[in-house]
């Protein structure tokens, strides 16, 4: 009798694993051998598991996207007197980047003259946009005040894109302090909202 296919399993075992070895290493410097040694398996396995490192990274550009959307659907469902859209501003406000997560995809802009990358990346990036712009027409359905707001919810949810890129570059680089990134996300956060 043959044992069944558990690859999808082990994918989602190892992902976060080789996900976080991206976010540190780039995509350049990550070699196969660096990956199997953090996941604590041989090279082969890894192999049988994706065709190969570039898709082991298409993989973790997808992650970033999958983590996310994880933590930001349990903030919203978790929303309690406030909009999802406002619960998930102040707990990115307070978390944003400290997974290291964004790294992957600074990493992937790095390799976008692979097609396969490219496309992966430009897809996280529209489909994280998306979840903003529809947060934001809620929130802003929600509003008890009727003044039109001033800026198009799809532009408002690209400028979030832009601050959260911006203050995770300012992170890495150790350009504004933790509680200034905060409040920065925070507040520039409230006005696109709202």
């Amino acid at each position: 009798m043959a044992r069944p296919d558990r690859s999808d399993e082990r994918r989602a075992e190892h992902l976060p694993v080789i996900a976080r070895t991206f976010a540190e290493l780039g995509y350049r410097r990550t070699t196969t051998a660096e990956l199997a040694r953090r996941c604590g398996v041989q090279e082969t396995t890894l192999y049988r598991l994706w065709n190969g490192k570039k898709a082991m990274f298409l993989a973790a550009i997808d992650h970033v996207f999958t983590a996310s959307m994880s933590i930001w659907q349990e903030q919203a469902t978790a929303a309690a007197g406030a909009s999802p859209a406002e619960t998930v501003l102040a707990y990115e406000a307070e978390h944003l980047g400290e997974f290291g997560l964004y790294r992957i995809l600074f990493a992937a802009i790095g390799e976008s003259d692979d097609d396969d990358i490219r496309a992966a990346v430009s897809s996280s990036y529209r489909r994280f946009h998306r979840w903003i712009e529809r947060q934001i027409v809620d929130h802003r359905r929600r509003r008890t005040d009727t003044a039109a707001a001033p800026i198009d919810p799809a532009f408002a949810a690209w400028a979030a894109v832009g601050v959260g890129t911006m203050i995770n570059i300012a992170r890495d680089l150790d350009l504004v302090a933790d509680d200034d990134r905060a409040r920065l996300l925070s507040d520039v956060g409230r006005m696109l909202l709202d």
